[in-house]
């Protein structure tokens, strides 16, 4: 019995990553670690966080540290974050929120590899980007997840997170 193509889509094993944009610029990460995309969530301030953490949210049980990427990049939080998307990710064994301006598709390389960063001098400067890549006609700067630990860790360090995320 012969399938029909037209009738029976199948997923794309080529789109690996979800991108998204903060400001003018287009971002991914690994579609791997991505837990789900969420509309906002009721966000509780902690006080001693870091800057670009925004606070905590309660999702399904989970207490996640949310991590706003615009302040993560020095620009100023959007004037209404319920407009804002949340891309929850994996990292290591908890879930972290990422506030993004909008979540823009799920694709893939196109079978290229991911270029190396540019250099953007060390340290704080490279804000975690794992390598670039193209989509629609615009340079992707695709994100290494683990980064957003070293900014989460210290609030777990001091008790104010609990579990991880299943």
């Amino acid at each position: 019995m012969a399938m029909n193509k037209a009738s029976k889509a199948r997923p794309d094993p080529q789109k690996s990553l979800v991108g998204f944009a903060v400001g003018d610029v287009s971002y991914a990460v690994p579609i791997a670690d991505v837990r789900e995309i969420v509309n906002p969530l009721v966000l509780t301030e902690l006080p001693h966080a870091p800057s670009a953490v925004v606070g905590v949210a309660d999702h399904r049980g989970d207490v996640i540290p949310v991590v706003d990427l615009r302040v993560r990049f020095g620009l100023r939080p959007l004037p209404d974050r319920q407009r804002s998307k949340w891309i929850l990710v994996h990292v290591d064994d908890r879930l972290i929120g990422l506030i993004v301006d909008r979540v823009l598709d799920v694709f893939g390389t196109a079978g290229a590899e991911i270029r190396p960063p540019p250099a953007l001098g060390g340290g704080e400067e490279t804000r975690g980007i794992l390598g670039v890549t193209s989509y629609d006609g615009a340079l992707t700067f695709v994100l290494d997840v683990s980064r957003f630990d070293e900014l989460v860790r210290p609030i777990e360090q001091a008790g104010l997170l609990t579990g991880g995320a299943a």
